[in-house]
């Protein structure tokens, strides 16, 4: 039965945006990224300046790359870190 209802009645499975005629000069409001995008998204958004914004982001994401390099706890084991203490 849903087979046939796709087949020959695509347009009742549909979401009702699909049926907005596209507008290629606004972006619609209601357009948000997906989750794993959102941090970059509120850091592009915070920041009025475009080239600022970028570089925000990139040094986000390369304090985030830099944490283990800078963590310099004498213990190497994770045992003591309070993550696994929990």
């Amino acid at each position: 039965l849903l087979l046939l209802l796709a087949l020959f009645s695509p347009n009742l499975l549909g979401d009702p945006d699909n049926f907005i005629p596209a507008n290629p000069l606004i972006t619609p409001p209601h357009i948000k990224p997906e989750w794993y995008f959102l941090f970059a998204y509120a850091i592009l958004r915070s920041i009025p300046n475009k080239l600022g914004g970028v570089l925000a982001l990139l040094f986000s994401i390369l304090i985030l790359f830099m944490l283990p390099i800078l963590h310099t706890s004498k213990q190497r084991t994770a045992m003591f870190r309070p993550f696994t203490q929990t």
